[in-house]
């Protein structure tokens, strides 16, 4: 199944419970609202595509969650719902992105019964979508990959991250059926460990053959040339860097990611971004992308047991920036691009890739 989609006899969404992997594939159904929120902060649906098809059932949710007695009202109630849910999470665009997207649809409407249908119709295409573009995406970037190759990859940027097929691993998935041998080098990804417990799931589910290492063995498995390429996925890409990285462009992913770059850099080892345009944020600077925080605890238990002391001090952030001068490919569905990106050629392709 897909990893979100909607579940028409309960009238509510349905995604896969990524917190109950590896030791159980399940489903969990969001009926409201506030479990649709709870569901994104505590990962159970993540990954910046798999987040924007969140926020767009999530409105569709909410539409069918509020009455009133005149429309006006009811507009206002969904919306303050839709505003919870597109900042559940910060740092990845697509939540907040395709919420607005489905705020148009609301607005455009002029009763209850036609939201309800047009916004489900809207998340619903929005998930055809976003599958049909990271296939294009893959196909794209498998152009970058000889048979035999071994990719790097950090975090989970698969189909589990998405709505289906997946970005970094959508390449390693195309480069597959487009007959090349390409296996996998997954770095665990502390403190939550999704390369542990979500992508070599995933990968050997499709055949791939998986090596899971530690986050700190990525640099010595480039500096004993066991990697040909590192790809990551992005939760948000932006062309301007701001006070700090000037107007090279930035790269928010899963906190480990710089490292993997500056690593990869230092070896040689071609460093690729997949993501599709609509994780490409052209109207903020890295300025103003704020880096989430998680929850303390997350260092300091581990399973529910003890890691370190309960009062120690724990600075936990999900994401950290990557230049772009340590990036060789940004792979979208429109292409394979060497940055630096000229950012009106950029954004004109953006406007191509638009649906």
């Amino acid at each position: 199944m897909r990893t979100i989609t909607w579940d028409d006899e309960r009238d509510c969404i349905v995604m896969i419970d990524q917190t109950k992997l590896p030791a159980e594939h399940t489903t969990y159904h969001a009926e409201t609202v506030p479990e649709l929120i709870e569901s994104i902060e505590m990962l159970r649906i993540r990954g910046a595509s798999g987040l924007g098809a969140a926020g767009a059932y999530g409105v569709a949710l909410a539409t069918r969650r509020n009455d009133a007695d005149d429309f006006e009202a009811f507009v206002d109630a969904v919306a303050t719902d839709a505003e919870a849910i597109a900042t559940a999470r910060p740092t990845a665009v697509n939540l907040s992105r395709e919420v607005d997207s489905l705020r148009g649809v609301l607005r455009s409407c002029t009763s209850i019964p036609e939201a309800r249908e047009r916004t489900l119709a809207a998340a619903e295409e929005l998930a055809d979508v976003d599958v049909a573009r990271n296939k294009r995406l893959g196909e794209h970037g498998a152009e970058l990959l000889d048979d035999g190759d071994t990719v790097m990859t950090h975090c989970n940027a698969g189909a589990l991250a998405t709505v289906d097929w997946g970005t970094a691993l959508g390449v390693v998935y195309s480069a597959q059926e487009a007959g090349k041998r390409v296996d996998v080098i997954a770095n665990e990804t502390r403190p939550l460990n999704q390369g542990s417990r979500i992508t070599t799931v995933e990968l050997q589910e499709r055949g791939v053959e998986t090596t899971l290492v530690p986050d700190n063995a990525s640099g010595l498995c480039m500096q004993q040339g066991m990697v040909d390429a590192v790809i990551v996925g992005a939760d948000r890409v932006v062309l301007d860097g701001g006070e700090e990285f000037g107007d090279q462009g930035v790269v928010f992913n899963k906190i480990g990611t710089y490292k993997h770059a500056v690593l990869a850099d230092r070896h040689d080892v071609p460093f690729v971004v997949a993501a599709p345009h609509a994780t490409v944020d052209t109207e903020r600077s890295a300025d103003e992308v704020e880096i989430e925080q998680r929850d303390g605890d997350e260092l300091r238990k581990i399973y529910g047991t003890q890691n370190a002391p309960p009062e120690t001090a724990v600075y936990n952030p999900a994401f950290d920036a990557t230049p772009m001068e340590l990036v060789d490919y940004l792979v979208t569905e429109t292409g394979v691009y060497e940055p630096p990106l000229d950012r009106a050629a950029f954004e004109a392709e953006a406007d191509r890739a638009t649906p």
